[in-house]
């Protein structure tokens, strides 16, 4: 079942899949924040090398470019909530973006998850409920834009009281992936990479699969896709950004936008929406 619905650059879902296939849930990456409660299932989310267990009523924040995938480990009922949504939505009421600072104060992959005892799971559901639920567009648009910021706001809350002093220790996976992201435009490689980790590309692609859920360069290519659509939308060619985003052949860059995102390079200046899996 998938009750979804969207207006302008929102998009909100309720879903529930009563026996779940794992070929059906992709790593995805996408130009929105997104807020995800979990109702109930046998899942793992994956996020940047970070692997998250799944209690009932454990929320999950997602910020622009910051790849996740469900693992779905059984056939018991997934249930869950999500809404998607432009950082600047919240700038008419909060111009500095203090609400977005838990999508944005943290390392990729970084304290994502929130479980039922650090927030208020009951609100949050009834929340959610209502804005997916209501009878009419007007109510539902009326429902999202006001308790989008309440969930926002509690998430801040939950946030502040959770914030660490000192930086976890990275494991192995964790440190893949950083590494990866920080070197997407260079000329890189898998093996290339596996050698930098001392890890035969056999090890290096099952431990990058088992952290993201995709293999290694379908990570690579999706991440520098959406930094390209980012460009292209704030007016840089279809040529430099191509280059700019680790691209030597502008034709493969060419197909590969197409392929992920459903039309040319040019096309996508407009700011358009494709709703992930």
């Amino acid at each position: 079942m998938l009750n979804e619905y969207s207006f302008g650059d929102i998009y909100i879902r309720h879903a529930i899949d009563d026996e779940p296939d794992e070929k059906n849930f992709t790593m995805h990456i996408h130009d929105r924040c997104e807020i995800y409660f979990f109702i109930s299932g046998d899942v793992e989310y994956l996020v940047e090398g970070s692997k998250y267990p799944l209690d009932e009523k454990s929320l999950m924040i997602i910020r622009p470019a910051e790849a996740h995938a469900p693992k779905i480990n059984g056939k018991s009922t997934y249930e869950r909530y999500a809404v998607n949504f432009p950082p600047d939505l919240v700038k008419s009421i909060d111009p500095e973006l203090r609400l977005l600072t838990p999508f944005t104060a943290r390392e990729l992959g970084s304290d994502n998850m929130f479980s039922e005892t650090e927030f208020d799971a009951k609100l949050v559901n009834k929340l959610f409920s209502e804005m997916c639920c209501a009878n009419d567009d007007y109510t539902k648009r009326l429902a999202i834009n006001t308790h989008l910021i309440t969930l926002l706001d509690i998430i801040n809350r939950a946030w502040n009281d959770k914030k660490k002093s000192k930086r976890k220790k990275q494991n192995t996976a964790e440190r893949i992936v950083m590494y990866v992201n920080e070197h997407l435009t260079e000329d890189i490689s898998v093996s290339a990479l596996a050698e930098h980790f001392y890890l035969s590309t056999s090890q290096f692609n099952r431990i990058f699969r088992q952290a993201t859920g995709a293999a290694p360069w379908e990570y690579i290519t999706k991440k520098r896709l959406t930094s390209a659509k980012d460009m292209i939308k704030n007016g840089i060619s279809a040529q430099e950004t191509a280059e700019n985003c680790g691209f030597k052949d502008y034709s493969v860059f060419y197909r590969a936008y197409v392929k992920q995102f459903g039309k040319a390079p040019k096309h996508n200046q407009a700011n358009q929406y494709i709703a992930p899996t």
